[in-house]
């Protein structure tokens, strides 16, 4: 048996032989710096596709300090959303050559810091989070010189930059929706207390029913917990009300299908008894279809802008991390994107007389 050899690795002293050129000059092109030449650029260039030359990127790490790595911490990476928000957040590292360190919080606080523990550790150039943690201060005692974004959500009095749906525009909307297709018994099921993107869908849902003077009784708002079986209790309970609501506002996808597997099972038919919207609209399978028009009747949503989000959270995050020592910080602002309203079957006219 022939003994092992050790394949040797192309090197820019490699590139530059081939090239005509010093390792300095090669070193040049390869961090894209403009002090070089159209010419002498092009003749690198040409020979690191001929070598197939690829750069050390742990040398290069350990010597600039720059681990060209980001990580980014979620609180459920299995849910559609935060699929698609990883998708955008990709895509724009992808462009500006940054790798991504992914981690899982499931929303608990201590896990949470564990995570951020761990990226940390790893020499991340900074991080993207959405916070599990209700208290600032968790985000603001990190290492001062880690660039963070949050997005989703973010604890009260947070200063720095955050990425997020405009929830309250958005749950206004869907429920004016309701309210012009002849709704006055319009119900919601949130999510976790506390939780700014709770408490911001309920202020839109609350808002657009005091534009037209119509109650919100306390018994009519209920708590999924942003879960299936927490939307199927609630709305069990909505349902069995001596006088149940002819409308449902849900406030994220898992409790809509909760929602609706309750009203499945109360034998109840939408919209002709009660109408539904829900919360995030995602594509499922390869063919591009919405999950929300796979059921009849085709559910209305309120549709996040996650890719974009994910998009948004990345460059401003680069461009936290890649600002010139003399540069000025980038500005620290919450960005609310709009969210798309998606009418479709799910809502009608209440039914004339009561359930």
């Amino acid at each position: 048996m022939a003994p092992f050899r050790k394949v040797s690795r192309t090197t820019m002293r490699d590139v530059g032989r081939l090239a005509g050129v010093s390792v300095a000059t090669v070193s040049a092109v390869v961090n894209g710096k403009t002090i070089v030449s159209e010419e002498l650029t092009v003749r690198v260039r040409r020979a690191i596709r001929m070598l197939n030359y690829k750069p050390d990127m742990l040398a290069r790490s350990l010597r600039i300090q720059k681990s060209h790595a980001l990580g980014m911490v979620m609180p459920q990476i299995a849910s559609p959303f935060y699929a698609e928000v990883l998708r955008g957040v990709e895509d724009e590292a992808r462009k500006n050559e940054y790798s991504i360190l992914i981690a899982d919080s499931r929303g608990d606080e201590e896990e949470e810091e564990k995570q951020l523990t761990t990226l940390i550790s790893r020499r991340v150039d900074g991080i993207i989070i959405a916070p599990a943690n209700l208290q600032s201060l968790a985000y603001e005692r990190l290492d001062p010189n880690l660039s963070i974004v949050l997005f989703d959500r973010f604890p009260a009095g947070y200063l720095g930059t955050v990425v997020m749906v405009d929830n309250v525009d958005a749950s206004r909307r869907g429920t004016l929706c309701l309210i012009e297709a002849g709704h006055k018994r319009i119900a919601m099921i949130a999510g976790i207390p506390g939780v700014l993107t709770t408490e911001e869908r309920a202020k839109g849902v609350r808002d657009a029913l005091a534009e037209f003077g119509l109650p919100l009784p306390a018994e009519y708002v209920r708590t999924g917990s942003f879960n299936l079986q927490g939307g199927y209790k609630a709305a069990i309970g909505l349902m069995q009300l001596p006088t149940p609501p002819t409308a449902i506002f849900s406030h994220n996808h898992e409790m809509t299908l909760g929602l609706m597997r309750a009203l499945k099972e109360l034998d109840l038919r939408c919209p002709a008894q009660v109408s539904v919207i829900g919360f995030d609209d995602f594509v499922v399978g390869a063919d591009g279809f919405s999950w929300a028009t796979l059921f009849s009747p085709q559910i209305s949503c309120i549709a996040q802008p996650s890719y974009r989000i994910g998009r948004e959270s990345a460059a401003a995050l680069i461009r936290k991390m890649t600002r010139k020592p003399n540069e000025d910080s980038p500005p620290e602002t919450i960005l609310r994107l709009e969210a798309e309203l998606r009418v479709r079957e799910s809502i009608g006219p209440p039914a004339s007389a009561g359930l």
